[in-house]
């Protein structure tokens, strides 16, 4: 899934509707993460059941939890979903916004607002948008050692 297609082709009254709610953005998530299917990424299994967390799918066989937002933009985002959205949404729509201006907005730190538009700049950089799976390589790294 294209984010900065999706955010580009709405104005922000329809993109507050659909992704004011936690439940709403990680069902986007979710849907687009396992639309072929949930493999589980430990054993290889395919058979899940509903994890801890909203949205979430444990494995039925190692009984691995696996987020919505795991390996994806949104791993480890430290900042409601919904302001990470936010963030998503003005970025893709103004790429030369400022961090304080949208620390202003959001009325988040401006180091947090500064550290996720640079996570998102780095994908819509790789040149095809972003993506909800397109993480950089340096960050896949960090997550995998």
């Amino acid at each position: 899934m294209n984010l900065s297609y999706l955010f580009k082709a709405i104005d922000f009254q329809e993109f507050s509707k659909r992704f004011s709610d936690p439940e709403q953005c990680l069902s986007i998530i979710a849907e687009e993460k396992w639309h072929e299917g949930y493999i589980c990424r430990k054993c290889g299994n395919a058979n899940y059941c509903t994890g801890k967390t909203p949205f979430s799918r444990r494995c039925t066989r190692c009984k691995t939890d696996e987020s919505a937002t795991a390996h994806t933009i949104f791993h480890h985002c430290r900042i409601p979903i919904t302001d990470a959205f936010e963030i998503a949404y003005m970025v893709c729509g103004s790429p030369k916004i400022s961090s304080y201006e949208l620390s202003r907005r959001l009325e988040t730190r401006q180091m947090t607002c500064w550290k996720f538009k640079k996570r998102i700049m780095e994908c819509l950089e790789q040149g095809s948008g972003l993506h909800l799976f397109d993480m950089p390589q340096q960050r896949r790294k960090e997550l995998q050692g």
